[in-house]
């Protein structure tokens, strides 16, 4: 029985329907559990879908790379995702028109505060140059930040890793946040989960509301944008004084 799933294996290795089975499996899984556990953002359907993918590659030796190369269109939908996210946000364009100008301003904070508090840990923290450059775009969606990381001179790879930690974290304390300090609007819920942690943070943000996740997308859209232009002008001379 085992040469006989052996066999299957090797066989269907190279296909890349396998490896897009297994994450939506793992999805659907994760989505299940999320339902399971009342909503419990420990248990989102990302992290889940993450973890389990972790542990199945780990425990039968897969290599990430074959586990990658098969599925990788995912990867690739993660640009038509995130175009479609224009759709609710045509949908709040009247009061995106009214909030114009805090909604610019916060972004454009958000943006710079990020680049700079992150060079001023690693520095604190006596990281490695490389290390903290593919630190910098952390806040950003994967594939503007991989390309962030590459034209500063960072680990692309590692950034790519970041960002998911990123997500990650944000997606799950954004919310308790907000109830904390009684935050209650939905656009500023929507822009601070889409600016400090992308496309995981703009899921969750689709969980409290429509127009907060419409929010979320936008500051997801522009943060990569802003971070683009803003890092080299900002990061590296600010290394530059700190003397790294």
């Amino acid at each position: 029985m085992i040469n006989v799933l052996s066999e299957l294996y090797h066989t269907l290795e190279s296909n890349p329907v396998l490896w897009m089975a297994l994450t939506l499996s793992a999805y659907i899984f994760g989505q299940h559990l999320f339902k399971l556990t009342r909503f419990n953002p420990l248990f989102s359907p990302i992290i889940v879908a993450v973890v389990s993918i972790m542990i199945l590659l780990l425990v039968f030796d897969i290599d990430y790379n074959t586990y990658f190369a098969g599925a990788g269109f995912i990867h690739f939908l993660l640009g038509p995702a995130t175009v479609v996210l224009a759709v609710p946000l045509f949908e709040q364009r009247r009061k995106l028109v009214r909030l114009w100008l805090p909604v610019t301003v916060s972004l454009l904070v958000g943006s710079v505060v990020a680049i700079l508090s992150v060079v001023a840990m690693g520095w604190a923290f006596g990281i490695r140059s490389d290390t903290l450059i593919s630190l910098i775009p952390k806040s950003v969606t994967t594939p503007i930040a991989m390309g962030i990381s590459a034209e500063l001179g960072g680990l692309p790879d590692l950034t790519a890793c970041l960002v998911v930690l990123t997500g990650i974290l944000g997606s799950l304390i954004g919310r308790p946040l907000f109830r904390l300090f009684k935050i209650e609007d939905e656009t500023v819920r929507g822009l601070s989960l889409g600016l400090s942690a992308h496309g995981m943070g703009t899921s969750s943000a689709f969980q409290i509301s429509n127009r907060a996740g419409s929010f979320s997308g936008l500051a997801m859209g522009l943060t990569g944008i802003l971070t683009a232009f803003l890092a080299p002008f900002l990061a590296i001379p600010f290394m530059q004084w700190l003397g790294l």
